[in-house]
């Protein structure tokens, strides 16, 4: 079953407030994020993730699309708009949840694969008819 909309809406709600508390909570204790390269894991390191970013930029946060992604997770299409540097980037939330709460998230540019798993290489285009 896909995670609650209620669920993945207090998480975009926490970010929002940065209640950092609040967003930590809705992670299993073993949870995962990995953001920007670099995997956070545990309680601990997702807090230092949400403080540093927090610190670092002011932003808001429009969520543009969701989509059911298996049968326990759901990808989130936001639109971050901020004083980061580019100001203006669309990211995709790859969220994946048990027992009600967030057991890995993913967060990458619309256009990075989050998960790869073709080994057939690059696409090529068809043939003109």
């Amino acid at each position: 079953m896909p995670p609650s909309t209620d669920l993945i809406d207090r998480y975009f709600e926490a970010d929002r407030t940065h209640d950092v508390d609040a967003l930590v909570g809705l992670f299993t204790p073993a949870g995962v994020v990995v953001d920007d390269g670099k995997t956070h894991r545990g309680s601990l390191e997702i807090r230092a993730w949400r403080d540093t970013a927090t610190s670092q930029y002011l932003y808001t946060t429009t969520q543009v699309e969701r989509q059911p992604s298996g049968d326990t997770g759901a990808i989130v299409t936001a639109r971050l708009k901020g004083n980061f540097p580019g100001g203006t980037v669309d990211l995709r939330f790859a969220f994946q949840v048990a027992d009600a709460l967030i057991t890995h998230l993913t967060i990458a540019p619309t256009d990075t694969p989050t998960n790869v798993t073709d080994d057939a290489g690059p696409a090529t285009p068809d043939a003109p008819k």
